[in-house]
């Protein structure tokens, strides 16, 4: 058990370091439990305070302020990025885009805590334009805290860790239990991302087919479910669709016809939030319904027509009606 702790506290700053550095810019590790033992080592006095505070504080402001500078420089482009390469498809980017809108940099804060939550939180704070020295201060803040947390978890409970990596140690190798408990968190992680693709999948319209209902007179109710942030990042839209936060469609279900087909699009990879919607209505009987292949990318991709949108009224939850062109 000695020569295990002595190993920790040899090289604890380095794995502080890259554990928590590799978490925050997206890699499945689970880096809370170093930072735990972590202070459990200071503790004991295997390691110094300010050094191990300062370098789980430096990796974690490098992994966000990287994602942040990406944010920034690619917009929506590495939004779409995360979200087809997260194994936590609930921290996708309609979620974290909604939950940034009603929480702003506090968010950033939050997150710290949630995993998954924080790689995106970052970027969306890059995407939208949140000054560098907000960014940092409410990043500084949720990382001190997640820091201060975690050590604090250690310190108070040191004696009941050291116990533990006794157990361990007499059932095996410590290293291959951590390892078996990592994979069966990414699998766990990837099982929750297959169920939910699998929930998501139904009929979609391409773009070329709809692109034929508008050209024969058919009349497609087509419904806009992006984020506000989504659209602030993209303020073009199909013509003649409707502007619906995909949180209010329970509201405004009084303004879709039954007797019409309703396609519903969105900038998610998979349609995610098209597809949400689209099982939401389909629950109310609605029966024409059906996201957009591609959503608005594969629209305009197509060279199909765009129109800029008009500023929503009275706020997030508003029905904007874009008017045809003419």
């Amino acid at each position: 058990m000695q020569e295990l702790l002595s190993l920790l506290a040899q090289y604890g700053l380095w794995l502080v370091f890259g554990l928590v550095l590799l978490e925050r810019i997206g890699l499945p590790v689970p880096a809370l439990p170093i930072v735990i033992v972590a202070g459990a080592l200071v503790a004991q006095d295997r390691l110094g305070l300010p050094s191990t505070v300062l370098v789980a504080l430096a990796a974690c402001l490098i992994g966000d302020f990287a994602w942040y500078a990406a944010g920034r420089r690619f917009g929506a482009r590495v939004l779409r990025l995360l979200c087809r390469i997260s194994l936590s498809p609930d921290s996708c980017v309609k979620q974290s885009e909604t939950r940034f809108e009603r929480w702003g940099g506090a968010l950033l804060v939050v997150s710290k805590f949630v995993p998954g939550l924080a790689t995106m939180a970052a970027p969306v704070a890059g995407a939208v334009r949140v000054r560098v020295p907000v960014f940092l201060f409410f990043s500084l803040f949720g990382s001190a805290l997640w820091v201060g947390v975690g050590m604090g978890l250690g310190a108070a409970f040191h004696a009941e860790l050291e116990k533990v990596f006794e157990r361990l140690e007499g059932m095996g190798s410590v290293a291959l239990a951590a390892g078996g408990l990592l994979v069966a968190w990414i699998a766990l992680k990837w099982w929750q991302r297959r169920r939910l693709f699998k929930m998501l999948r139904m009929a979609r319209i391409s773009v070329q087919e709809l692109q034929d209902l508008m050209q024969k007179g058919e009349r497609p109710v087509v419904v806009d479910v992006r984020s506000n942030i989504a659209r602030q990042l993209e303020p073009r839209g199909i013509p003649g669709a409707l502007a619906v936060q995909m949180d209010a469609v329970g509201a405004h279900l009084h303004e879709l016809p039954t007797d019409r087909e309703i396609i519903l699009y969105c900038t998610c990879p998979n349609e995610e939030s098209a597809a949400h919607v689209a099982k939401l209505l389909m629950r109310h009987g609605y029966k024409k319904v059906r996201p957009l292949h591609g959503g608005l990318d594969a629209w305009v991709d197509a060279g199909y027509a765009v129109e800029e949108l008009r500023p929503p009224r009275g706020g997030a939850d508003v029905v904007v009606a874009l008017a045809p062109r003419a």
